[in-house]
């Protein structure tokens, strides 16, 4: 199974799936906004400059995503640091 970087921040509640490789530095070219009103909250995909899908982000993560992944988070709010 590949090991995929995963971040949250509880203060805003939003989380962010990595999809690249964690040592290269691929910048997002080109955003997708999910409808905000199917899925109750914002999801959004991130592209890189060869259209390929470099990381999710979610808010409202907690609604969104299972409690076990959030807890196996890199937290980047203070109170999981």
């Amino acid at each position: 199974m590949a090991d995929v970087r995963v971040t949250y921040d509880k203060t805003v509640d939003a989380a962010y799936i990595y999809l690249a490789e964690p040592q290269a530095r691929v910048k997002s070219a080109r955003m997708y906004p999910c409808d905000p009103v199917d899925v109750a909250g914002m999801i959004n995909l991130d592209f890189d400059e060869q259209c390929r899908l470099i990381g999710i982000e979610v808010l409202r993560a907690s609604s969104k995503l299972p409690e076990y992944l959030l807890q196996a988070t890199e937290r980047l709010d203070t109170e999981g640091a």
